[in-house]
């Protein structure tokens, strides 16, 4: 017989079982580095070494984190942003890598800088199934979801922006001499392949090619070697210390071939400004994101942000420093990942979520450059527009060009 006290303890079971059940659906799902008041993102950064003037990436990036942390974290989470130094030495990232993994327990690495370092963890971050997400470098590797479904890259892919350099000579220069110095590693001899790729036959334009080590003080020698080939086109294939040293010592021989400077080297702070501008008139190169140091976006809302951002957060920072743009660019991308991921903040979720951007604008890529990705494509940018340095500033010119279609 059912009594009106049993009807009341009924009922109350009911409604305490529909409450647990409500509360465990709207429980989070958290692997190590994630949790109810908390999200741990790992990065690794040369602070140090012949790649220090990248390091100022991860200083953005961690100041990004701070003011998401101030707007109420992501779904009331507070990021903390954990980076340590390698010096640009593969070793040294191995190092790093393992302590973020195992002794700080992130829940992903983000941002790691450059090919080496990122080539040396690749393989223990997929086997441990730590997403390895958007690495600060262009190769190739970086796009290859078959075989490394844990690492995603950001920027545009090395072989993509040299196949476009040789575009535009093959329409602009098709008898052009070229010369190419190049890094003696994976992000020179992308870049470099992406070039011959693009040539197809006329890869006999290419007259001279030369490669330095990222431990030489100096790569002067290497530009005198490359004047005496009579070549009539350059392509600079360096980061910023070495791509200045090379803009500096051409300029002192009095070489004036057609100068191209890839991307990675091309910021005005970073290698213009200390190159000596006068040095720098007329050198070509390509880029995806807008430039601190021109005018033409001082009324761009997304740029009104970028600046805003710096003037309360990072004050000293230079916004012409292409670097600078670079960390808020790629740091905005990744919040709005953890965003999209809402309470599930397992790794294979991060993962996903970084592979299903849709038609996503960060504040600093040129108009008509958008991020896309899915889980067949880990290129997330794959436009490019070319560029002239005039005065104290580069002019964009010509249409965005697609470099996705190519691959």
């Amino acid at each position: 017989m059912i009594t009106k006290r049993n009807c009341v303890t009924l009922l109350a079971s009911f409604f305490i079982l529909g409450w647990s059940c409500n509360a465990l659906r709207a429980q989070g799902k958290y692997d190590p580095g994630a949790s109810d008041t908390e999200i741990k993102i790992g990065n690794i950064m040369a602070y140090s070494g012949p790649a220090s003037s990248y390091g100022v990436i991860g200083k953005i990036e961690a100041a990004y984190f701070d003011m998401i942390n101030e707007q109420s974290g992501i779904a009331g989470r507070k990021i903390k942003f954990i980076s340590y130094d390698d010096s640009y030495s593969p070793p040294k990232a191995v190092e790093q890598a393992r302590k973020l993994v195992e002794s700080d327990e992130v829940l992903f690495l983000f941002g790691t800088l450059g090919t080496p370092s990122n080539s040396a963890i690749q393989k223990y971050l997929n086997a441990k199934k730590v997403p390895q997400l958007f690495v600060a470098t262009g190769a190739s590797k970086w796009g290859n979801p078959k075989d490394f479904p844990w690492t995603i890259g950001w920027q545009p892919a090395y072989q993509s922006e040299g196949r476009i350099y040789a575009k535009y000579l093959l329409k602009e220069k098709p008898d052009a001499k070229i010369a190419v110095l190049y890094q003696n590693d994976d992000f020179g001899k992308d870049l470099l392949t992406g070039l011959k790729d693009g040539l197809g036959e006329k890869t006999s334009m290419i007259v001279a090619e030369d490669s330095y080590e990222v431990s030489e003080p100096t790569i002067e020698s290497h530009i005198v070697k490359l004047k005496s080939t009579a070549a009539d086109v350059f392509l600079s294939i360096t980061t910023p210390k070495f791509a200045a040293q090379a803009i500096r010592k051409a300029a002192e021989l009095g070489w004036k071939p057609l100068y191209l400077q890839i991307n990675a080297g091309a910021s005005i702070g970073g290698v213009m400004q200390p190159a000596g501008f006068d040095n720098a008139q007329g050198i070509l190169s390509a880029a995806y994101a807008k430039d601190g140091a021109d005018s033409r976006w001082n009324n761009d809302a997304g740029m009104q942000k970028f600046f805003a951002f710096l003037q309360k957060y990072v004050p000293d920072a230079n916004k012409t420093d292409s670097s600078v743009v670079y960390g808020y660019g790629a740091a905005q991308t990744m919040v709005k990942v953890l965003q999209q991921c809402g309470d599930n903040l397992t790794r294979e979720n991060v993962m996903h979520q970084a592979a299903a951007l849709k038609d996503f604008k960060p504040d600093t890529l040129l108009p008509g450059i958008k991020i896309n990705t899915s889980g067949a494509d880990f290129f997330p940018i794959e436009q490019l527009q070319m560029m002239r340095f005039q005065g104290t500033k580069w002019e964009l010119f010509g249409e965005v060009i697609s470099t996705g279609s190519d691959r």
